[in-house]
């Protein structure tokens, strides 16, 4: 399996996007200045559909 953690964090930085604060458990809440919103990143990102799905919440046009 493809780990997709590394990739999805240095996307998110090149976009703008900062890290706020650690979540509960094993999550990250990250900020988009694209859309201006809070979103939510796990640190065992496994699945590139997970991986997409946090590309689109934080406004980044990318598909693994």
């Amino acid at each position: 399996m493809a780990e997709y953690e590394k990739k999805v964090r240095k996307l998110l930085m090149e976009y703008g996007c900062t890290f706020v604060r650690h979540g509960k458990g094993d999550h990250d809440i990250w900020y988009s200045p694209i859309l201006q919103r809070h979103i939510t990143v796990d640190s065992k990102i496994k699945s590139r559909h997970t991986a997409n799905a946090i590309m689109k919440q934080s406004g980044i046009d990318f598909k693994f």
